[in-house]
């Protein structure tokens, strides 16, 4: 069993997102990551999304390709149902790694650019410490605000 706390700094590698901080929120069943600009695409008839994230921590702005998965209609935070764009990617918090199924939306209001949502957690035995923070983060990676270089 992994304990997990309710924020962690997590990593999407397919994506090149790498110690992003995350709310683990077993109340939301999709997971979500913050995007703008977003654009559909084909390539080699296959659907494709481009958009760019953007944290406001310690992460860089990334700009990422990836094939959609799906479409799907997910409740907003305020309960309002929208269609979003799914994409499948690659998961890794602490030193496990999975897939999961990603909603992009824009969430620059919100004081997580990710939310990691209870559909991702399923059959990982993962076990959620609301107590606790960055249980899976080890203290030597954990950026210090002294050591940030700002651009």
């Amino acid at each position: 069993m992994l304990v997990v706390g309710w924020r962690e700094r997590v990593d999407l590698p397919l994506l090149g997102l790498s110690n992003l901080k995350a709310k683990i929120d077993t109340g939301a069943r999709t997971s979500a990551l913050h995007a703008t600009d977003i654009e559909t695409f084909d390539r080699d008839g296959v659907p494709w999304v481009r958009f760019h994230t953007k944290f406001s921590d310690d992460s860089i702005d990334t700009d990422v390709e990836c094939p959609i998965h799906e479409r799907r209609d997910i409740k907003n935070t305020s309960g309002v149902p929208e269609t979003r764009i799914v994409i499948r990617t690659k998961f890794r918090i602490g030193q496990r790694l999975w897939t999961i199924d990603l909603s992009l939306t824009e969430r620059s209001d919100m004081k997580f650019r990710m939310i990691v949502g209870r559909t991702a957690l399923r059959r990982h035995h993962i076990l959620v410490d609301p107590r606790k923070s960055n249980l899976t983060t080890p203290t030597s990676t954990m950026p210090k605000a002294e050591t940030r270089i700002s651009s």
